[in-house]
């Protein structure tokens, strides 16, 4: 044990004591698997006090040939640094799997692999983008998965492995490749809706309604920016994979066509996703036009309104003027045609201006 986990084990320890007793993870599942045989055994973890306990134990007395895929969700600081000290994880990669909110990425300590993503899932009703992260450290003999926040593809990933067991032949990468299957599944599957809602947006836009979507568009831009976070820097941790660093070559020949076609499958959903932010630029830049449209057609009314209102106003104001020698003011039928005047200058601007559609 690296004296940095044991300060942090001791750190622990020393809080549950003088402050309050540590609080477990919220859900804990471990499962030990043949990858000769694809048989799996469930490591009872359902009380809280012996989940740890209970997995350490199983972790110990593993068989040649098995291999362990510990799931933790929302996991206490004590859990987590005792798992870590067992399969020896390094303290800058527990702190991250701690606190989750890590950006895509993948880094080597020693002979483990961590990998950081991001899971999501697009809500319609919400119009709004749930993430949520996963940190996966691949060992020799042994994954441990960290998830946190509501999404977690856990639990998806161990239902294919458990439908296709011989993908437990390549061993604890056949866990990293269930995952990351599931979450680059579920980017497709949120890509596709957040084209729907856009399809929608754009008909709005460009229907006979005079509606402003501008706030719309724009809240549905700002998830798919959000979005566009998770996907775009995961496409160069999964190509990394495939071109394998120190400890990952033995790999390659196996578990290498499984992970190019999740990289193939990431690589169409992270064009999907720039095309989208560019379609929604196109789209909000449409809808200010419209907006503009409106605006101008309405300031062309209210000329036009303002222009037939004005030969009325104009006549009236000459015969208001207390003149004594007005044309016409002495004569019997002077105000009738005055009145007839006005009807018939207005008329006709009325008519010019509809022919001309501003009215």
């Amino acid at each position: 044990m690296s004296p940095a986990i044991r300060r942090m084990q001791d750190e622990s320890r020393l809080r549950a004591h003088e402050m309050e007793p540590v609080k477990h993870a919220r859900e804990m599942e471990c499962v030990i698997y043949d990858q000769d045989s694809g048989r799996s055994e469930h490591v009872e973890c359902e009380l809280p006090d012996d989940a740890c306990r209970s997995a350490l134990k199983q972790l110990r007395d593993m068989g040649e040939g098995d291999f362990a895929w510990v799931r933790l969700a929302g996991p206490s600081e004590g859990e987590l640094v005792e798992l870590a000290a067992e399969l020896g994880l390094h303290p800058l990669a527990v702190e991250d799997a701690l606190h989750g909110r890590q950006r895509p990425k993948r880094e080597r300590f020693g002979d483990v692999l961590a990998v950081a993503l991001k899971t999501l899932r697009y809500v319609e009703e919400e119009t709004a983008v749930e993430t949520g992260d996963v940190m996966i450290f691949v060992g020799p003999r042994s994954v441990l998965t960290v998830s946190h926040g509501t999404i977690d593809p856990c639990t998806e990933a161990a239902r294919r492995l458990a439908a296709d067991p011989d993908m437990l032949s390549h061993g604890p990468w056949a866990v990293l490749h269930a995952v990351l299957d599931v979450a680059v599944d579920a980017y497709s599957d949120a890509a596709r809706r957040v084209r729907a809602t856009l399809n929608r947006l754009e008909d709005e836009v460009f229907s006979s309604s005079r509606v402003d979507h501008t706030e719309s568009i724009y809240s549905l831009k700002r998830e798919v920016r959000e979005f566009r976070d998770a996907v775009q820097p995961l496409v160069p941790v999964v190509q990394g994979l495939l071109s394998g660093g120190p400890g990952e070559k033995d790999h390659q020949p196996k578990i290498a066509p499984y992970i190019r076609d999740v990289a193939d499958h990431l690589h169409r959903t992270d064009i999907e996703v720039r095309t989208l932010d560019e379609l929604l630029d196109s789209v909000l830049g449409a809808q200010q036009a419209r907006v503009g449209t409106w605006q101008n057609d309405d300031m062309r009314r209210i000329s036009a309104w303002a222009a037939i209102f004005a030969i009325p106003t104009m006549v009236a104001g000459v015969y208001g003027m207390n003149f004594e020698h007005i044309p016409e003011l002495g004569w019997t039928y002077g105000y009738p045609l005055a009145v007839g005047l006005m009807a018939l200058a207005a008329g006709a601007l009325y008519r010019a201006f509809r022919r001309n559609g501003w009215l």
